[in-house]
């Protein structure tokens, strides 16, 4: 997932976008996420199986101190050397934004500074979905395209997707994959699927067009991790290219010494506005087989409009309705329900646009 290396100028754009900048950001939101896909007609699986998987997934709910750590480890390129190994951390609250039994959806908000001399503040963070046998999930196949795809019987026997948005909704990635409960560790191994490239190096590089990754998420005594094993994907050859492979750990270590009233404060504040924008992409997915962005790269023009305008509802400058209304005709600019082939796109040769999309 993107890392938090975009804070300060998060922080700035938010501030700006509210017209000022918070000096100061163990609930359960209720209506929350949409699933992707309906669940299959009969459960596969044992109630105890099921009920031992639902408290797995919600044994990530929580307040956390997070580290992020990174490693490049082998090259595939010649002439390619791996990067400096990459470590940050944040304080993170993770909050049941709704469970219907089958699907739960979990919600990241990000609490920042140090009340000196950066002030706290909430910020929107990512959000997984955890979906019981779907009959459907939404790949990602590069150029900031998204495909949506069925889901066999057998692939999806006793097993939930997990599928991973960014901090405005948007999809990331999704992988379907079986609990295991084994040797005394809960843990959810993805098979190998496709993912944009993580903010830490869309924002910096363009050697490579998307990430192959592998990941487990393990409950531990003192929290959770999710364990990558990525390799970084280049698309713009005859053939796809791995340029090389990395290793990544992220430990949420369970932490309640921050501010995590500011989040739980924000989110009471915006879930309806956020409830709106996923409501929008639930739409268009079920509506489209395929839907990409307008846009190469790091989507920031988009997801700093969005989020600015979650700050106004927040603030009060701006009513749920009318951010929400705003908020949809930003999409509108962004988003197209006519992507053209990936090579296409990766070499700035598609026209898209016009009215591919319009909003609800």
């Amino acid at each position: 997932m993107t890392s938090v290396s975009y804070l300060r100028p998060l922080k700035a754009a938010v501030a700006l976008a509210a017209g000022l900048l918070l000096a100061a950001c163990n609930t359960t939101g209720q209506g929350g996420g949409q699933s992707v896909a309906p669940m299959a007609a009969a459960p596969t699986i044992s109630a105890e199986k099921f009920e031992a998987d639902r408290r797995a997934i919600l044994a990530m709910v929580g307040d956390y101190k997070v580290t992020f750590d990174f490693q490049e480890t082998v090259p595939f390129v010649a002439g390619y050397s791996p990067k400096d190994r990459y470590v940050t951390g944040a304080h993170e609250m993770v909050r049941v934004i709704e469970d219907t039994g089958s699907f739960i959806s979990l919600q990241h908000i990000l609490v920042v500074g140090d009340g000196k001399e950066m002030p706290f503040m909430p910020i929107k963070h990512w959000r997984q979905d955890w979906q019981f046998e779907p009959t459907e999930i939404i790949d990602f196949i590069g150029a900031n395209t998204w495909q949506k795809r069925e889901v066999s019987a057998a692939e999806r026997a006793g097993k939930w997707a997990q599928v991973v948005y960014q901090v405005d909704d948007a999809p990331r990635y999704a992988a379907v994959a079986a609990w295991d409960h084994t040797n005394g560790i809960a843990s959810w191994t993805s098979p190998p699927s496709w993912r944009p490239l993580p903010r830490r190096d869309a924002t910096k590089r363009d050697d490579y067009h998307a990430i192959i990754a592998s990941n487990r998420h393990a409950i531990t005594p003192n929290g959770w991790v999710h364990e990558q094993d990525n390799a970084k994907l280049i698309l713009t050859g005859d053939a796809p290219q791995v340029l090389v492979h990395e290793i990544g750990v992220n430990s949420y270590t369970h932490f309640d010494d921050f501010e995590t009233k500011l989040g739980t404060e924000y989110w009471e504040k915006t879930q309806g506005f956020w409830q709106a924008i996923r409501d929008e992409w639930t739409s268009l997915f079920a509506n489209n087989d395929r839907v990409g962005l307008t846009i190469q790269g790091e989507p920031a023009e988009m997801y700093m409009q969005i989020l600015g305008i979650a700050t106004d509802v927040e603030t009060g400058k701006s009513t749920t309705e009318a951010a929400s209304k705003e908020a949809l005709k930003v999409l509108t600019e962004y988003i197209t329900t006519q992507p053209g082939a990936v090579a296409d796109r990766l070499k700035g040769e598609t026209v898209e646009g016009g009215e591919a999309y319009s909003s609800r």
